[in-house]
């Protein structure tokens, strides 16, 4: 049976169309870094894009739906074949998703002379085709026990048709239950998921190292009740934001996930960055749950938005660009290990989370805050296309060095 390297070599195009993480995690990189360099002049009033959004729904739509969808892409394209066991999606089929990706971020900008339904089915096209090539995909391999992460994919689709909706009817949908089910489907994908890699990472780093607590398994009866807790409070806030209980419900749940962080010895974790950033990514889970449910509860500390941001560009941004540096150096044969480079970027993104939420704490400085969230974004998503955009354009070496 040919193995997923001989099929990667059988392809003889370009190295980018060679496997999944490939062409989605660069356009990532870049999408992310290009959106935000055109918000900051348009939340400013000086540019204006012919788009039907107004400038806050386009920001958000495209690092939630834009984004993310990308990363989600890459990561399930690149993840599958190893939990079914089958060959990756590579060449021209793997083109085919990536243009789709790239028809819906036209369509988004250019939504202003477009009929609202057209520019629907044009951002979903990708989403759906990627969802139909993953159900096939764990059928033909029988790999049931993902069928979980397939359905976060449905709802994350389902939350951006609700946005399109929203956004169509002249609702605010940058605060509308799209954003909320779309974000709460990511959320949910980072506890499932960085809930397996997160431990699973850590102790194979820390087994090599020497005596020491380890992490506790995955996936014991606590982790199955924080995730249903988790499950529970985060429907209650896609439809009841403001509900005293949702509120509730979301300060029960972070306290739960930062006890679960807390089983996987991440306080060891110190001397590489390329493991302790995805304990550092996860730990905005439960701070976004702390955050975001006090909000729900009247303290009016951060207000809504800048919470939601501690998932948005805290647990959404950090993990991401976490697993994409960490996939990236070990799919093309590179040592699992964080430069300076890649801490510094990973370093600038926590400087623009924290950087927005301050800009919740003090109003009056909004303005100088955004500019440091924005430029500090641009810094980290545009040195990650800088530094592993060449490794992406390039054939993996024949031979490889073994991670650290």
């Amino acid at each position: 049976m040919t193995s997923t390297a001989e099929q990667m070599r059988v392809w003889r195009g370009p190295a980018i169309l060679s496997f999944g993480f490939r062409p989605f995690f660069l356009g990532a990189g870049l999408w992310a870094a290009g959106i935000m360099a055109l918000w900051v002049p348009m939340l400013a009033g000086v540019l204006h894009l012919p788009t039907a959004f107004d400038p806050v729904t386009w920001h958000a739509h495209e690092f939630l739906f834009g984004y993310l969808g990308a990363v989600i892409a890459g990561f399930l394209l690149t993840a599958v074949p190893n939990w079914t066991g089958r060959l990756p999606i590579v060449g021209w089929p793997l083109a085919g998703l990536a243009a789709l990706w790239l028809i819906g971020r036209g369509a988004v900008m250019l939504s202003a002379g477009m009929p609202p339904l057209a520019v629907a089915l044009m951002d979903l096209a990708m989403p759906v085709g990627l969802g139909a090539v993953i159900l096939r995909e764990i059928v033909a391999g029988r790999n049931w026990r993902n069928l979980i992460v397939l359905a976060m994919l449905a709802v994350f689709a389902l939350g951006n048709a609700l946005f399109h909706w929203e956004a169509a009817r002249g609702d605010y949908a940058a605060q509308g239950h799209g954003l909320r089910l779309g974000l709460a489907a990511v959320v949910m994908m980072i506890a499932v998921i960085g809930g397996r890699i997160v431990p699973s990472f850590t102790r194979n780093w820390l087994a090599r190292r020497g005596a020491g607590r380890l992490p506790v398994p995955p996936m014991q009866r606590f982790d199955k009740g924080a995730l249903v807790l988790l499950l529970g409070a985060l429907a209650a806030w896609v439809i009841w934001p403001e509900a005293a209980a949702t509120g509730g419900a979301l300060v029960m749940a972070g306290v739960c996930h930062a006890a679960r962080l807390a089983r996987w010895a991440g306080e060891r974790t110190g001397a590489e960055p390329l493991v302790w950033v995805l304990h550092l990514g996860y730990a905005f889970v439960p701070v976004g749950a702390l955050a975001v449910g006090l909000e729900a509860l009247g303290s009016g500390i951060l207000g809504a938005a800048a919470a939601q941001h501690l998932w948005m560009a805290g647990a959404a941004g950090l993990m991401t660009l976490a697993v994409m540096t960490r996939a990236t150096l070990g799919h093309t044969g590179r040592r699992l290990t964080a430069g300076r480079a890649t801490v510094l970027i990973y370093l600038a993104l926590v400087v623009s989370v924290l950087a927005r939420l301050a800009a919740g704490l003090w109003p009056a400085e909004a303005v100088l805050l955004h500019a440091l969230a924005g430029t500090a974004w641009i810094a980290a998503f545009g040195g990650f296309a800088v530094l592993y955009g060449p490794l992406m354009l390039r054939r993996k070496p024949a031979k490889t060095i073994p991670g650290a």
